[in-house]
């Protein structure tokens, strides 16, 4: 089965229906709509999605054998668990890959998205300014991916998306140290300013700076929801 829809860029795009599910399902992942070891239901996806089981039953099997997902002892399917030592392997090969889409897209970003990542480092501002967590997450990501997407290097972007699949789950946690508001947006005016002089080697060394700085917040949490949960596992034996 075939589905048709339009994609960001106004063109028809057309699409089996398990690589639609694949692409839902990923998405959610990379924009932390899920939370880690929470179980996803077949016919829940399904419905949320607008698409039929077996696509999405399909899908859930692919991501997998990616290792973005897990299956459970029981077959059941779940995002994985909170892992610190992943998320310390995943953000040293984010800072390296990252850090060379970014130095790719200098050079041939085109003025309106110049523009628009001006906008959006104007949105984040305000979105960590007003507290407002969940619009800074999302606005963050498409500041992240509006360069990506420009660096010309698609398998590069592919891979950049798969770990952003395994790292999404985290982000939502970005806010719980009070600390982090007031440096939230540093990095990404910077990132601008350098985009602007046309400076790829800066724009890389920010592009660092700012993943580096939320795994600087990132990590304390992440071990101690890991060691949490280990706590309540052992007292429920």
């Amino acid at each position: 089965m075939m589905t048709v829809f339009k994609s960001d860029m106004g063109k028809i795009e057309y699409k089996p229906l398990n690589e639609r599910a694949y692409d839902s399902i990923k998405s959610s992942l990379i924009s932390g709509e899920f939370t880690p070891r929470q179980v996803l239901v077949i016919r829940t996806l399904a419905e949320a999605y607008g698409i039929s089981t077996t696509p999405i039953r399909e899908a859930l099997q692919r991501l997998v054998g990616e290792g973005q997902l897990v299956m459970l002892a029981n077959r059941s399917i779940a995002v994985p668990d909170w892992d610190a030592a992943k998320f310390v392997e995943l953000f040293r090969i984010r800072c390296e890959l990252e850090g060379l889409a970014a130095e790719l897209a200098t050079k041939i970003l085109p003025p309106r998205v110049i523009s628009e990542l001006a906008a959006l480092s104007q949105q984040l501002g305000d979105a960590a300014k007003r507290e407002d967590h969940a619009d800074y997450v999302s606005l963050n990501q498409r500041f992240h991916f509006t360069i990506y997407q420009h660096a010309s290097s698609p398998r590069l972007l592919r891979i950049i998306e798969n770990l952003w699949g395994e790292v999404g789950v985290y982000m939502n946690e970005l806010f719980s140290h009070p600390g982090y508001g007031s440096i939230a947006n540093e990095e990404h005016e910077h990132i601008v300013r350098e985009i602007r002089n046309g400076n790829a080697s800066e724009v890389r060394r920010h592009m660092v700076a700012d993943i580096s700085k939320a795994a600087d917040f990132l990590l304390p949490r992440i071990e101690f929801l890991a060691n949490e949960e280990k706590t309540i596992t052992a007292q429920l034996r």
